[in-house]
């Protein structure tokens, strides 16, 4: 059995929280990049690539998280195409949270009242205009709250990517369980580091869900 002291394994263990924390940045801002361009054509007029969106969104909201990690950890291996663990880890969770938030901000373009569009075809608004001038910034601060709050799905999803050997929060926490012996111990500090990156990201959106229904 390896010596551990508390402190290297608290060390060890803020080693995996940064790179669950950097990996969670990078999905949320690569799958929002990708989510918006979904959203764009899931709500567009044009049938191939509103038919393509959805599918989009279908396969990925409806098949395992873990499933989706596996096809391109392993899958991609078939075609002769090796890749690592990290880049498999963010390209899945990239489409992962795509998917959701393509759906997400969707649901609030389609909250936004009819008299909005209404009003502003009166005023010879284009299509872009109309989602440019007047949907959007409305569709926008009814979705602030749900995307903040989805980011701690996106830190608790990042947990799954240990299966394919990721070195995250949960692998690290794994690997120092094994080498100590002492897995109560382990993994309580790993509960409590999951706790500490999502709960001010879960306060946070309540807070902003009670101000955006006061401003109303």
């Amino acid at each position: 059995m390896i010596s551990f002291s508390l402190w290297d394994i608290v060390r060890n263990l803020a080693i995996g929280g940064a790179l669950t924390l950097l990996l969670s940045l990078v999905a949320f801002v690569l799958g929002g990049a990708a989510g918006l361009l979904v959203l764009f054509a899931r709500i567009g007029k044009w049938r191939v690539p509103r038919a393509m969106a959805q599918m989009h969104i279908e396969l990925f909201q409806g098949t395992p998280l873990l499933l989706q990690l596996f096809t391109l950890f392993f899958g991609l291996s078939l075609f002769g195409l090796d890749m690592p663990a990290w880049l498999a880890a963010a390209l899945g969770l990239t489409l992962f949270t795509s998917a959701f938030l393509a759906e997400i901000w969707r649901g609030c373009v389609e909250a936004v009242p009819k008299g909005q569009w209404e009003a502003s075809a009166c005023l010879a608004m284009s299509y872009g205009e109309q989602m440019r001038h007047v949907i959007l910034p409305q569709a926008m601060r009814l979705a602030v709250a749900p995307t903040v709050g989805f980011a701690v799905q996106v830190v608790k999803g990042t947990a799954v990517t240990s299966i394919i050997g990721f070195a995250e929060l949960t692998k690290t926490g794994s690997m120092i369980a094994n080498a100590t012996f002492q897995p109560f111990l382990v993994y309580s500090l790993v509960a409590l580091a999951y706790f500490v990156l999502c709960y001010p990201l879960s306060h946070y959106a309540q807070s902003l869900e009670r101000k955006l229904h006061a401003a109303r």
